[in-house]
C-alpha cells in the first residue's frame, strides 16, 4: 500500500508557488517490547500519579507547566496552539546556498516532496534548476506545532526536504568536558593509520550496512518461541590498555596483507562433465547437413 502524504502545502521562492505533498522518507524498524511481569508475563500498565498527593490524575486535567526559576507558569493546550499563530502551510525558501557548505551535522529528519495538483511543471523546473546549480534551498516550515528550519534539495531524482537544527542547538567540542589532547601523533603512526584507511576504503554501498543488533534480537526471539535453549555468550574481554598503538596498527596491516583463501577447484573429471553438460544444454543441436554458410554478400547499388 502506497504511503499517504503527511502534509500538503506550497513551496514558494520569489513569486513562484508550487503546490506540494510531503511524505516521510524513512521508517523505523526499532523493535517494540511490552512491559510484563517476569514470573507470569502479566502486562504492566502505567498511571499518572500526582507527585505530592499520590492520587491518579486524569489526562484531561493535565496541562503544560514551564519552570521560570522563580515560579511555575501553566499553559493550557489552547494557549500553546494559539502561540503558533495562523501561519499558512507554506515552505518559503529564503535563500539558496551551495550544498557542500552545509555541515551534515545540521541535517535532521528526511522527507520526500511530491508535486501537488497543478504543480507538476513548476516542480520539475525547480528540481532541474537545483540539480544544475548544485544549490540547496533554505527556508522554514511549521510542522507538528514547531517551526523547523528546512533544506530543499534533489534526492534520487525528486525534491527532498530535510529538517535542520538551528545553530544554537549544536554543542561545540569546547563546551564539553573532553580529555585534552596533549601529545602530538607520531609520524610513523600517522603513516600506518593512513595506509590502513586506504586498505579499508571502498565505494559507499547502503545495502552493505544493516542493523546486526536487531537481527540478533530477532534470532533470539525466534529461538525462544521455538522452545530452544538460549545460551548467553560471556562478555568480550576488555582490550589491554598497555598495547601500543603502533603494534595494533602493524597487526591490522599484517592481517589485511594476508592472501585470501582460493576457492576449491573441482576434480578434473567432474569439471569436464559439468562443462560438457553446460555446452550441450545451451547450444542447439545442428543437423550434419546444416553447415554455416558464408555471410550474405551486400547488394551493389544499381
Amino acid at each position: 500500500m502506497a504511503a499517504r502524504s503527511i502534509w500538503n502545502g506550497t513551496v514558494t521562492f520569489g513569486a513562484v508557488a508550487i503546490p506540494v505533498k510531503l511524505f516521510s522518507a524513512t521508517e523505523s524498524h526499532t523493535l517494540s517490547f511490552k512491559e510484563v511481569r517476569a514470573e507470569d508475563g502479566a502486562r504492566v500498565s502505567h498511571k499518572r500519579i500526582g507527585a505530592s498527593s499520590g492520587e491518579e490524575i486524569a489526562y484531561s486535567e493535565i496541562e503544560k507547566g514551564f519552570d521560570t526559576g522563580s515560579e511555575l507558569v501553566i499553559l493550557s493546550k489552547e494557549e500553546v496552539s494559539a502561540a503558533d499563530g495562523t501561519r499558512p502551510k507554506v515552505i518559503e525558501i529564503e535563500t539558496f546556498v551551495k550544498g557542500e557548505e552545509i555541515d551534515p551535522v545540521f541535517y535532521d529528519k528526511a522527507y520526500h516532496l511530491g508535486a501537488g495538483k497543478g504543480g507538476d511543471r513548476a516542480y520539475r523546473v525547480l528540481l532541474a534548476a537545483l540539480e544544475r546549480s548544485g544549490r540547496v534551498g533554505i527556508g522554514r516550515l511549521v510542522l507538528r506545532s514547531r517551526e523547523q528550519l528546512v533544506a530543499l534539495r534533489p534526492i534520487h531524482g525528486a525534491l527532498g526536504l530535510q529538517t535542520m537544527r538551528f545553530h544554537d542547538e549544536l554543542r561545540a567540542p569546547d563546551d564539553l568536558e573532553m580529555p585534552e589532547m596533549k601529545k602530538a601523533p607520531g609520524a610513523k603512526e600517522v603513516e600506518m593509520a593512513g595506509k590502513l584507511v586506504e586498505m579499508l576504503s571502498s565505494d559507499w554501498d547502503a545495502d552493505a550496512h544493516h542493523d546486526t543488533y536487531r537481527d540478533a534480537v530477532l534470532e533470539l526471539i525466534e529461538a525462544k518461541a521455538g522452545g530452544k535453549d538460549v545460551t548467553i555468550a560471556p562478555p568480550k574481554p576488555k582490550a589491554d590498555s598497555g598495547d601500543a598503538l603502533a603494534k595494533a596498527l602493524e597487526a591490522s596491516l599484517a592481517a589485511l596483507d594476508q592472501p585470501k583463501p582460493k576457492a576449491k577447484k573441482k576434480p578434473a573429471a567432474k569439471k569436464a562433465a559439468a562443462k560438457t553438460s553446460a555446452s550441450t544444454a545451451t547450444k542447439p543441436k545442428r543437423s550434419p547437413t546444416d553447415k554455416p554458410g558464408p555471410p550474405a554478400a551486400k547488394k551493389k547499388a544499381s
